[in-house]
């Protein structure tokens, strides 16, 4: 391919990416937007016109699909020498090169996930955790390794960072420690560890770092909003003084820094390199202009920092049918109705695989599941076992490999899978029901409509074509498609796109998540989990939500605060009036959500059950504890002293707009009343109070 065909059919933008093969380069992608067809012809570009050697070139990304599908697309644009990897993929690669020649002994056994060491970690403090409070504690010690974060400090960087871990965070830091002392013990190396160790070797042995260096002297970097700083330490190492570098991300798509992901680095990079080019992708080639308007409607209402950075993207697609809303009685019968929808978007013609149904979190998924079932409608729950290492498929790629060697190559590739695959029990039609033989025969299924892809996308290829295909795809982890609707979190369905998206759930207390109401930047975090949602359809799109959870349930949930504005008025609780004062009960105190009686402490000076979804004002909230930190010094006490979280929540919550509304809030008092009265009264009606 020559250099010029590379530039054609790009955009102007996408061209300007491409064309900017030197120096640092930022390019800013909002989803939809053909990222990852840029920053593959800038690579390509770059090789073709002899800018830089392809075996020069380090493509970081942050999964293995990405990273297959990078070297995927450059082998199609004449540029099949460059490497790309994930971070991890990368530095294992570095480190077991090198540790004979500058470590030596035993290299360290690599462990895929840390549960099992954290569980005898836990055994070892005599403390008793459940398996949930294990997993909990296991992404706790990745997110402090993955911020630098030592055992003795743990408790106050959580406690300062708003984590909530699932012991006390003194005892959490005793779990952290017996982990780390378990793993050298035993010549144990996690995820984060090799990363650390990498640079460690790069940074104390310049013969080692001048090598690496020399061998790759251009970095992009996928997803650079989903940095960590242990990823960006690794970076920096990896680039010693040069600013060969492109990065690309979405500040819009943050979605993980509750693992340690910040997007600080990818919105300060023209601090860091001032003479950067920064390039903006904003022509959505995915979506209807009906799907973009939503997308973009989500992010005007963004708040504080957030709002600053957000791309308005432009549709590029003809148009298509309206978002639809729906308010359902329970979730049962929101799960049925979108079972229902499906299966005639099946009937219409819409391949279920081209068909996802997206939640917040995974216990979402039973009543879809269930209805599914009961629908006749096939489904696969993304994140369950990974496709290549299931049993049937391991035997069919065995079976394929043998027919490969004496495969005749102008036989039709599609009819030569089939065949295989029918020894292995695949058949025409699917067995009836669900359960292990359904899924076995889907399994078959999905490598036989890859078989297909193949053969559309080259026609001329073969058997063993066919057979490199599924070995590189394993190696990626980068599974075929499955014949049924995805169900899957929010999460997981990040870098995919499907032509019809139900978004289920919505309501307050899951979207945003209860626990995200201790600050408003985990509110917007919750918020760009709906946008990144809302950008995974391309056609047909669905909102809904339940105002109980089972049948006959009290309809007391509240839809998300997120359609507010961009949805029709919900038939569901109206949110709570908070100028009006409750009236005295010589009962016990309701919750004012739910209206069960409130005995705790921080549920009575909440006025609500602690599980119940707050409303309030997240700016007056900050504001609030912004004051009390400048009051706290003032008057030389500690902040709690002021007012507690819980009281300054209280009161964002209630918005009393007099005295008597102040004071009825309880952890007010007279004494704080008469000293801080007027100062959080002024704040509440979005004054600065007076000095």
């Amino acid at each position: 391919m020559e250099a010029e065909q590379i530039l054609a059919g790009l955009d102007p933008d996408q061209r300007a990416v491409a064309e900017a093969t030197r120096g640092p380069v930022c390019v800013l992608a909002g989803a939809g937007t053909g990222k990852t067809r840029a920053i593959t012809h800038r690579i390509a570009y770059a090789v073709l016109t002899g800018v830089i050697a392809p075996q020069r070139v380090l493509a970081v990304t942050f999964t293995t699909r990405a990273a297959g599908e990078l070297r995927g697309r450059l082998r199609q644009l004449g540029a099949p020498g460059v490497q790309a990897r994930t971070f991890h993929s990368a530095a294992l690669k570095q480190l077991s090169y090198f540790w004979p020649k500058v470590i030596g002994g035993e290299p360290p056994t690599l462990i895929e996930s840390k549960f099992g060491l954290v569980a005898e970690a836990a055994r070892v403090c005599r403390l008793s955790l459940g398996r949930t409070e294990l997993r909990d504690a296991a992404a706790e010690i990745e997110w402090a390794k993955v911020t630098q974060t030592r055992p003795e400090d743990y408790p106050a960087s959580a406690a300062k960072a708003g984590r909530t871990p699932p012991a006390d965070a003194s005892d959490l830091a005793r779990i952290y420690e017996a982990y780390e002392e378990l793993r050298r013990e035993r010549n144990l190396l996690d995820f984060e560890g090799m990363l650390e160790l990498t640079a460690a070797m790069l940074t104390e042995h310049q013969e080692v770092a001048n090598q690496v260096r020399d061998q790759y002297r251009y970095f992009v970097v996928d997803e650079f909003q989903d940095v960590n700083p242990l990823q960006k330490l690794l970076l920096d190492v990896w680039l010693g003084d040069r600013d060969e570098i492109c990065v690309v991300g979405d500040p819009n798509q943050t979605i993980y820094s509750f693992t340690g992901a910040s997007p600080a680095y990818l919105l300060r990079f023209t601090v860091e390199h001032p003479d950067a080019k920064v390039v903006k992708l904003v022509r959505d080639y995915r979506s209807t202009p009906q799907v973009v308007h939503l997308a973009n409607g989500v992010l005007a209402q963004a708040r504080g920092e957030a709002r600053k950075h957000r791309l308005e993207l432009v549709a590029q697609r003809p148009g298509g049918p309206e978002p639809t809303f729906h308010e359902y009685a329970d979730e049962v019968a929101e799960a049925e109705a979108v079972a229902k929808r499906a299966r005639a978007l099946i009937e219409e013609g819409v391949p279920a695989r081209e068909i996802a149904v997206l939640f917040r979190i995974n216990a979402q998924s039973e009543p879809y599941e269930q209805a599914f079932a009961d629908a006749g409608v096939p489904y696969v729950v993304k994140g369950a076992e990974r496709f290549f290492e299931r049993a049937e498929v391991r035997q069919a790629v065995v079976l394929l490999r043998g027919a490969a060697r004496s495969a005749d190559d102008g036989e039709p590739l599609v009819r030569s899978v089939r065949d295989v695959l029918a020894a292995a029990g695949l058949t025409d039609r699917p067995p009836e029901g669900r359960g292990a033989a359904r899924e076995r025969w889907e399994s078959l299924a999905a490598l036989a409509q890859l078989a297909e892809d193949v053969a559309a996308d080259r026609p001329g290829a073969g058997l063993r074509e066919f057979v490199t295909e599924i070995e590189e795809r394993a190696n990626a982890q980068h599974a075929p498609a499955l014949e049924g609707v995805t169900l899957a979190t929010l999460h997981t369905a990040k870098g995919l796109e499907w032509d019809a998206v139900f978004l289920a759930g919505l309501v307050e207390g899951t979207l945003p998540i209860i626990y995200a109401e201790k600050s408003p930047e985990q509110i917007e975090e919750e918020r760009r989990l709906l946008y990144v949602g809302v950008t995974r359809a391309r056609e047909h799109l669905a909102l809904s939500w339940a105002l109980a959870r089972s049948p006959g349930g009290r309809k007391g949930r509240r839809r998300s605060r997120f359609l507010d504005g961009l949805a029709p008025q919900s038939s569901g609780p109206p949110r709570v009036d908070r100028s009006k004062r409750r009236p005295v009960s010589s009962g016990p105190q309701p919750c004012r959500v739910c209206g069960r009686p409130l005995t705790a402490a921080i549920e009575r000076k909440l006025g609500r059950c602690e599980s119940c979804p707050a409303d309030y004002d997240e700016d007056l909230l900050a504001r609030m504890k912004d004051w009390r930190v400048a009051a706290s010094k003032e008057q030389k006490v500690p902040a709690y002293v002021v007012f507690t979280d819980a009281t300054l929540q209280a009161i964002a919550e209630r918005a009393p707009v007099s005295e008597a509304e102040l004071a009825a809030i309880p952890g007010v008092g007279s004494v704080k009343l008469e000293r801080y009265g007027s100062a959080v009264l002024a704040l509440c009606r979005g004054e600065t109070p007076q000095a």
